[in-house]
Order: C-alpha cells, then sequence, then structure tokens
C-alpha cells in the first residue's frame, strides 16, 4: 500500500500514513490541533490550511467547496474531515 508523509505544523510532527487516509483520523490519533464537530462535512469546524502539498490531496466534494464557500475559506483551505491524503504534505489549523 503506497504512504504518504503528512506534517502538522502546529505541533511540528511528521507521520507517515497509508495513501487515502482522512486527515482528521490522523490529527485525532496524534493529537494534533485541527478540532472537529460533525465528521461529515457540514459544520466546517475542521477547517485548515495546507501549506505545501496541496495537490497531494483529494479533489473537494461538492458538500466541501460549498462549505468551504459559506465560510469565506482562503484559497489553501481544506475540511480534514473530507481530505484525503495522496502524497505529502503540511498543514496547520486555520
Amino acid at each position: 500500500m503506497a504512504k504518504a508523509k503528512i506534517t502538522f505544523e502546529d505541533i511540528h510532527q511528521t507521520v507517515n500514513v497509508p495513501a487515502g487516509t482522512r486527515i482528521i483520523e490522523i490529527s485525532e490519533k496524534i493529537g494534533a490541533g485541527v478540532i472537529y464537530g460533525c465528521r461529515e462535512g457540514d459544520c466546517g469546524t475542521c477547517m485548515m490550511e495546507v501549506t505545501e502539498g496541496w495537490n497531494n490531496l483529494t479533489e473537494p466534494s461538492v458538500l466541501e467547496e460549498k462549505v468551504l464557500r459559506e465560510n469565506m475559506a482562503g484559497r489553501h483551505n481544506r475540511l480534514a474531515c473530507q481530505a484525503q491524503i495522496l502524497g505529502d504534505c503540511k498543514v496547520k489549523p486555520a
């Protein structure tokens, strides 16, 4: 199975994970500062900023794009409960 490296800049920790893992799962497991509410992509609580490797995440769904627009998200913001890691990236809470 393919692996990817993700760095959580808020806690200065890098971990190797299986490609396809949702970022919120990793954040929760290692105690990073990405908070969440619904885990379904509806509330926007888990918004994060992707500082490197934006293209190494799955494409945003229609629902995620809607929630990001409603929350006036920046160009490199994603929902941790929706984004799946495909390759190396760096993130931090938005």
